[in-house]
């Protein structure tokens, strides 16, 4: 029985220590694995699109989607309210590099003065921003 004891034994110790060396094998693959799983997460910054105050009323949009910005018509020797703020996402956070196009698309009774510009802008890190004056028909607009 002396015999079959030391036995028990040696496999017992043979099993702790094959437990160990897996365990430190996986601990030490276990971080190049996941390097090689991680994703390269890419800058971002901000990209503002500012309407001017020139008067008249439009939308400008972003391509890729993210900027939908809206300026109502406003008449300064109307009601004596000021001039309401733009509606809608004037203001997206795109990738550094990402070259992002624009559309200005002026409300029924107003033109587009001067814009967008810039149009493309290829975002940078830093402040980025595109620019449009819309004017009323009747020729009532703003100097900008």
């Amino acid at each position: 029985m002396s015999t079959r004891k030391k036995r028990k034994g040696a496999w017992r110790a043979t099993g702790v220590v094959t437990a160990f060396v897996t365990a430190a094998a996986i601990v030490s693959v276990a971080p190049v694995e996941a390097q090689a799983h991680q994703v390269q997460v890419q800058p971002t910054a901000q990209l503002y699109a500012w309407v001017s105050d020139g008067w008249g009323g439009g939308t400008i949009t972003s391509q890729p989607a993210g900027i939908n910005c809206h300026q109502e018509a406003w008449d300064p020797y109307g009601t004596g309210e000021p001039q309401p703020a733009p509606t809608g996402s004037c203001a997206a956070s795109f990738e550094v590099g990402t070259t992002v196009t624009f559309t200005a698309t002026p409300d029924p009774g107003s033109y587009i003065n001067f814009g967008p510009v810039p149009n493309p802008v290829t975002v940078q890190s830093g402040y980025n921003f595109t620019w449009v004056m819309f004017c009323p028909d009747d020729g009532l607009c703003s100097a900008g």
